[in-house]
């Protein structure tokens, strides 16, 4: 006959088991509470014209929070996508499908400013959290500014602003300046005004043409008749190509020195070939910054993706930066969102194109470089003005 088993505990042991019960329950509970994944919904062009910016952006922001373990502040990541078709008429139905259908928590958006200004309309009556990865509108830092909106991008005015005190620099007197008619070539010029204008130079007259319109002809006519010290101009994309090409081929370059907003030869340079060379622009970024910090980015970006990146990815990478430095400071806890907001107001970023903090309405308080075009790359060649702060006129908050 089998006799029962008795086990025999002493009571030290007694205590250690409980304990490991204990801890087991307790456990079970902390996995059973565990804050959900944050929303992140990324409203950026898939499709169409800046669709190549979208990506760059998506990956760069993709890529920081990569280097953190899949993690933000400890949190768990959920990525929500909405291609804006950079279509303003759009915007607002296409942002409620991330505010109102995947109840995001944050909002990453976008490359054009007519889209990103009504994003930031929806963002303000929802009280949604947004960050700006690219589109410079000036008011939405100014007079659309509220805590919850940031952005690790640039405002219109300072690459023009910067680009103004360079021509002042250079001992230019008398100005021209070209674009197209509409809000970023407006803003741009208006910056690069005001600095020109206040060391000592004069714009004798702004020309401009319809947006997406082509034909330089008749104001490089202007141009060659009025014969300006130095001419300033904003395009970007086909646009700068060409004019780029028609400027060179008028045989102003000889006679007329150009400047521009960095965005005239960025991601244009091979498609403009010879006539670029030598070109200098103003941005807030340069292919050739030689840091530690750059070099490293840009090593990882390269062997993640198998491309190189370039502005739009830095801008994208710096809006999870910035999130991140929020969400570093409330421990995860986005219920704890004005301490999370107090911590990105406050924050020092770390960014490839050099160290930088916001403004008091939340705009970059960053370097802008002096850059010019040689071979297929935008060579820095000094800083055109340190730390570099948008106005944010309008802003109250």
């Amino acid at each position: 006959m089998r006799l029962p088993i008795r086990l025999s505990f002493s009571a030290p042991s007694r205590a250690i088991l409980l304990a490991l019960g204990a801890a087991a329950v307790f456990g079970t509970a902390q996995a059973q509470t565990a804050a959900p994944p944050l929303k992140v919904g990324l409203m950026l062009p898939a499709t169409g014209t800046f669709a190549a910016l979208g990506d760059m952006i998506e990956r760069g922001f993709r890529l920081h929070v990569q280097e953190q373990g899949g993690k933000l502040g400890g949190r768990e990541i959920q990525y929500f996508r909405v291609d804006d078709e950079s279509d303003p008429s759009k915007a607002t139905d296409n942002v409620n499908k991330l505010i109102k259908r995947d109840n995001v928590d944050v909002i990453v958006g976008t490359v054009h400013s007519g889209v990103a200004l009504a994003m930031a309309r929806a963002a303000k009556d929802s009280n949604t959290m947004l960050i700006v990865p690219n589109a410079g509108a000036d008011a939405i830092t100014g007079a659309m500014c509220a805590p919850h909106i940031f952005r690790s991008s640039f405002s219109n005015w300072q690459p023009g602003y910067a680009t103004g005190v360079v021509a002042a620099g250079k001992g230019y007197k008398r100005a021209m300046t070209i674009t197209w008619n509409y809000a970023a070539g407006q803003e741009t010029v208006k910056g690069f005004t005001e600095a020109f204008e206040k060391g000592g130079g004069k714009v004798i007259k702004d020309l401009n043409l319809p947006f997406p319109n082509v034909e330089f002809q008749a104001l490089l006519t202007e141009i060659a008749a009025q014969k300006p010290d130095v001419v300033f101009a904003f395009f970007a994309g086909g646009g700068a190509v060409k004019f780029v090409k028609d400027y060179d081929a008028a045989g102003l370059r000889r006679n007329v020195p150009l400047l521009g907003s960095g965005f005239l030869t960025d991601g244009t340079l091979e498609a403009q070939g010879s006539a670029a060379q030598g070109l200098q622009t103003a941005l807030h970024y340069a292919d050739n910054l030689d840091t530690p910090r750059n070099n490293a980015f840009r090593k990882n970006f390269a062997l993640t993706f198998k491309a190189n990146a370039d502005v739009y990815a830095v801008q994208g990478y710096d809006a999870a930066q910035l999130l991140g430095a929020g969400l570093v400071a409330v421990k995860g806890d986005f219920a704890k969102r004005d301490g999370m907001i107090a911590a990105m107001r406050k924050a020092s970023i770390d960014s490839p194109r050099g160290r930088f903090t916001l403004s008091a309405s939340h705009n970059p308080v960053q370097d802008i470089y002096l850059r010019e075009a040689v071979g297929k790359n935008n060579e820095m060649k000094a800083v055109a003005v340190k730390a570099l702060a948008d106005p944010g006129r309008g802003c109250r908050m």
